[in-house]
C-alpha cells in the first residue's frame, strides 16, 4: 500500500481538467482516482464519474474504513455523489480538486488554482461515505 501512496503523491501539482484522464493535460477527480485504481489492477471498466465509482464499490468494499487507499465520496447523498478522493491515512486525502465544468484547459486550472493536492478529509463539509476497496493485486483491504 505504501507504493500506492508514493504513486499518488507523485501527481501533486498536476492540473485539474474537467473530464481529464492524463498527467500531461490534467485529471478530474474520477479520472485521477481511476489512474490510482488502475495501478493496483482495480480500475472498473469504462470511464467513471464519482457517482459511478461509488456505485461500483458500495457493495465491494468495507464501509467507514479509514486509512490508506479508502475512497472518500462527497455530495448531497449517496445518489448524488459529485466528488471522490483517496485517503492517504486516517485524516488526509489526495484529490484532483479546485476546478469544475469550466476548467477545461491549463489556463483555467491555473486561474482557479485547480490541481492535484493533499487536504484534510474534513475540509469539505459534504462527506457522504468512505469505502475501502479490496485491492486484489496488493492483497490488502
Amino acid at each position: 500500500m505504501e507504493l500506492l501512496k508514493e504513486y499518488a503523491l507523485s501527481f501533486i501539482g498536476v492540473p485539474y481538467r474537467w473530464g481529464g484522464d492524463d498527467a500531461i493535460l490534467g485529471y478530474d477527480c474520477s479520472g485521477f482516482i481511476q489512474e490510482l485504481l488502475k495501478s493496483c489492477g482495480e480500475d472498473p471498466p469504462e470511464d467513471q464519474t464519482a457517482q459511478k465509482l461509488y456505485d461500483h464499490f458500495e457493495k465491494k468494499g468495507r464501509w467507514n474504513s479509514l486509512g490508506l487507499g479508502a475512497l472518500a465520496f462527497y455530495g448531497k447523498d449517496t445518489t448524488k455523489i459529485s466528488h471522490v478522493a483517496m485517503m492517504l491515512d486516517g485524516y488526509r486525502i489526495i484529490e484532483a480538486g479546485g476546478g469544475g465544468s469550466t476548467t477545461i484547459d491549463l489556463n483555467a486550472a491555473a486561474a482557479q488554482n485547480a490541481f492535484i493536492r493533499v487536504r484534510l478529509l474534513k475540509e469539505r463539509k459534504d462527506l457522504v461515505a468512505i469505502i475501502k476497496p479490496y485491492y486484489h493485486a496488493i492483497g490488502m483491504i
